[in-house]
């Protein structure tokens, strides 16, 4: 089978459609934003008939992204911001448009949903903001804490963090042995000696449970060790997410978003607003504008002018007017899937008559 990739998809003349988009088509793009592209491809006839179908292809950075023609059309029909966007973007973003692509000159896609889509993503991106304050806020040591950190002991009606208790006594933790008590989740009787060999309360500074010993008839318990084994699964699923996003995160972003101290993603914050200033715009005036003239009071948000709880605010308040907008617009409620069916035959049709 197949690869599909970006460069065979050019060699083999398959791309029929290529625009910038992102933060250069709308106006909004700084000295440090990248150039992000996005385009529509058709499969050759025998590729589209077999099981070698693929539905898009993008780089290893996601910054081109190619949709074949009927995932393009599928996501239209659902009016996807993003691919909605591709289709209405200025001509001087416009990398390579094929003859095939004339068939949707005619906005046959824009409809009621728009009201749902735009406002949804946006508020997605109201969750990503949020989502950077709290990581922000509350960063995780680069030191991955152990299950000990989680363990404490009940003795004389006191409970002890282990590690302090371990302190007080002076014993090692390889010195100590554990059973399990029936009927107690997570709670073991604790024993210590320097003779006997017990296993310890871990095997390894990285293990993910304490370990048992085989404990002599005996030996009496010198107390009770309860693992919090819930709290520290959650500490590892936070640590991991967390340094994760430091691996992953866009530094010259993150940066911005420190020197304002606003504590938020002030570039998800701007898309939000432009995602709902567009989305006003489609319910009152019918047109998606991916160039935004409100370019300033956008780029006043990136710059952490606001505060989060404000601009939450607005955010909200601007959702509220799009119901009323669009059950007054005259676009209908959803487009006409039938006619998109045929315009997409016809499309690809036309395509393989002449390829």
């Amino acid at each position: 089978m197949k690869t599909l990739t970006i460069d065979w998809i050019k060699e083999n003349g398959l791309l029929v459609f290529e625009v910038i988009t992102g933060s250069k088509a709308y106006g909004l793009n700084t000295a440090e934003s990248d150039t992000d592209i996005r385009g529509v491809f058709i499969l050759p006839k025998d590729m589209f008939y077999s099981l070698e179908y693929s539905a898009q292809v993008a780089n290893e950075t996601n910054d081109i992204v190619y949709y074949e023609l009927k995932r393009f059309i599928e996501l239209l029909a659902k009016n996807n911001p993003n691919i909605m966007e591709m289709l209405n973007i200025p001509e001087q973003f416009v990398l390579q448009r094929h003859e095939i692509m004339e068939y949707l000159k005619d906005n046959i896609f824009l409809s009621k949903l728009c009201e749902k889509t735009f406002a949804n993503y946006a508020f997605s991106q109201i969750k990503k903001a949020y989502g950077l304050e709290k990581k922000i806020v509350n960063p995780v040591e680069a030191k991955r804490k152990s299950v000990m950190d989680f363990c404490f002991v009940h003795i004389e009606k006191e409970a002890i963090i282990l590690k302090h208790f371990l302190e007080i006594k002076g014993w090692d933790q390889n010195k100590i042995g554990l059973s399990a008590i029936t009927h107690l989740k997570d709670c073991y009787n604790l024993f210590h000696s320097e003779s006997l060999p017990y296993r310890g309360i871990i095997r390894t500074e990285n293990a993910n449970d304490v370990t048992l010993s085989t404990i002599p008839k005996e030996e009496k318990p010198i107390g009770l060790l309860y693992f919090n084994k819930d709290g520290y699964s959650a500490y590892c699923k936070k640590y991991k997410e967390y340094w994760e996003w430091v691996g992953k995160r866009n530094e010259a972003r993150y940066n911005t978003t420190m020197s304002h101290g606003k504590s938020y993603d002030s570039k998800n914050m701007m898309h939000v607003f432009r995602l709902l200033l567009m989305a006003k715009e489609i319910g009152s005036d019918g047109k998606i504008n991916v160039y935004r003239k409100d370019r300033e009071f956008l780029l006043s948000i990136r710059e952490g002018k606001y505060e989060y709880d404000e601009l939450l605010a607005k955010a909200e308040a601007l959702k509220d007017e799009l119901p009323t907008l669009f059950r007054n617009s005259a676009l209908p409620d959803t487009p006409d899937f039938e006619k998109i069916n045929k315009l997409l035959i016809e499309m690809r049709e036309s395509y393989y008559e002449k390829f």
